[in-house]
């Protein structure tokens, strides 16, 4: 009887303990760190880690897609009317970056690479074929006039060459043309004069099979928030196109990783060397891709706002103090002088003049907005969509006829979306993780679980024990009759 007892009691304790330590383990959120911990040590550039075969060879399959913007009334535009256009595209290139040239420095704290880039064209998810003609900008001849616009002498006879061989403010090429490259006749002309002058053009000239500079990034291995940040690009930690040291300053990784362990709160810092610029982004809502859980960060507005809205972004005004409206950037500087101002496809988030300035735009959030969606826990990039659209400025230049009586405007030239959506290999991968996560996060909950269940079989064994039976002499009457 005294052994059941014990039994009984100690039944009791232990569901006890293992409420408290529950509790105790929910309060102090134990092994919720725990794991955070484990993820910080092994997210980490270093041989051998998944985390470094991501980052050298990233298994999901990227894509950049351009969306170009016919011009369909350009004697109209020269006559002073705004320039309409047709969105034409997408053109869809499948794009491979992988990281060459690994090199570890400062005992595995630092890891220099290149990040080469390789297009190729994807006809059953384009359009139609690169050979397509698309009426444009011919930005040559506007950098050109540009450059000279202010030398008279110089800019009259570019006039008159330009007069007799038919160049004008538009031109039409092939997509294929317009994006990696054409030999340009005004620029074959000058380069008799300027040796040194390339006479290809290309919006993306240069730009495949190659590379945007060597990168020394950060392995995370004295602090998981370093993971993959870039220390410095080109052998330079500044920039040197803006007028002020914060707008010079390379913050953030590349763009392809983040650190481990995001919370809603962080701000995500990247550099964008087409932009030539850093930028951030903030946490906007939670998402779900392929059944996994995410957070989603985008571009606030603030970021390309002119420097009345955002006094921080007064360095990116060149020349100094020479200010455009919110939402475009001036990339004049580090494009060799040309006339590139780069905003959102159809100026998304950018002044309401713009949009105005020529009929087509249609900025809608869904299709235009640049976002990244990863997961919390990793850092791992479940889904992105860098969008980004190539404008050119135009202005009537008297000493050249060519641009006749043209409004100022900023013209739309053609639009990229590089996304990419988590493999399913890596996603199962990943699930894998978060299920051990869902495990090891409700452990304390188990604890209480089994406590509450103890606690229960306790109470109920408590009442089933038997009140001890009287003797025949005990219920006997006190008085007889």
């Amino acid at each position: 009887m005294l052994l059941k007892s014990c039994c009984i009691y100690s039944v009791g304790v232990v569901s006890v303990l293992l409420l408290i330590s529950g509790i105790s383990l929910v309060l102090s959120n134990v092994f919720p760190r725990l794991l955070q911990l484990v993820v910080e040590k092994e997210v980490v550039l270093k041989n051998g880690t998944e985390a470094f075969e991501a980052w050298e060879n990233p298994p999901a399959p990227i894509y950049m897609q351009f969306y170009f913007f016919n011009l369909t009334n350009p004697l109209e535009v020269l006559d002073g009317d705004r320039p309409a256009v047709v969105e034409i595209g997408p053109y869809t290139y499948r794009e491979y970056r992988p990281m060459e040239q690994v090199d570890f420095q400062d005992n595995g704290t630092k890891v220099a690479a290149v990040n080469m880039k390789t297009y190729i064209f994807q006809r059953n998810m384009s359009r139609g074929p690169e050979s397509e003609l698309i009426r444009t900008v011919n930005i040559p001849a506007v950098t050109v006039m540009e450059k000279f616009k202010d030398h008279p002498f110089i800019a009259n006879i570019i006039s008159s060459y330009m007069s007799g061989t038919g160049v004008g403010l538009f031109t039409t090429h092939t997509v294929g043309e317009l994006l990696w490259g054409y030999k340009d006749g005004l620029l074959t002309t000058l380069k008799s004069l300027q040796p040194d002058l390339d006479d290809v053009f290309g919006l993306f000239y240069k730009s495949n099979s190659s590379n945007d500079g060597e990168y020394v990034f950060f392995t995370g291995q004295q602090n998981y928030k370093d993971f993959a940040r870039v220390d410095t690009w080109n052998g330079e930690s500044t920039m040197s196109w803006w007028t002020s040291d914060e707008c010079n300053m390379i913050n953030g990784t590349n763009g392809a990783s983040f650190h481990p362990v995001i919370t809603k709160n962080e701000t995500l810092y990247m550099f964008a060397s087409d932009l030539c610029r850093s930028l951030y982004t903030l946490y906007e809502e939670d998402v779900t891709v392929k059944g996994i859980p995410g957070y989603r960060f985008s571009p606030p507005s603030e970021v390309f706002a002119n420097a009345t809205v955002n006094p921080a972004n007064a360095g990116f005004c060149v020349p100094a103090n020479n200010c455009l409206g919110s939402g475009v950037l001036n990339v004049s500087p580090c494009k060799q002088g040309a006339p590139i101002i780069m905003s959102s496809p159809h100026f998304y988030q950018a002044d309401e003049t713009y949009v105005q300035g020529v009929f087509g735009m249609r900025p809608q959030k869904e299709e235009h907005q640049t976002a990244i969606d990863v997961n919390p826990l990793t850092g791992i990039i479940l889904q992105a969509a860098k969008r980004l659209q190539v404008n050119v400025f135009v202005e009537k230049i008297p000493t050249f006829s060519q641009t006749g009586n043209v409004g100022t405007v900023t013209f739309p030239v053609v639009y990229l979306n590089e996304s990419v959506v988590i493999d399913d290999a890596s996603a199962l991968k990943l699930q894998k993780i978060l299920v051990e996560q869902n495990v090891v996060v409700n452990i304390p909950f188990i604890f209480i679980g089994l406590g509450i269940v103890l606690g229960g079989v306790f109470m109920c064994l408590m009442c089933r024990q038997k009140v001890p039976v009287s003797t025949a002499a005990e219920r006997q009457p006190l008085l007889s009759s």
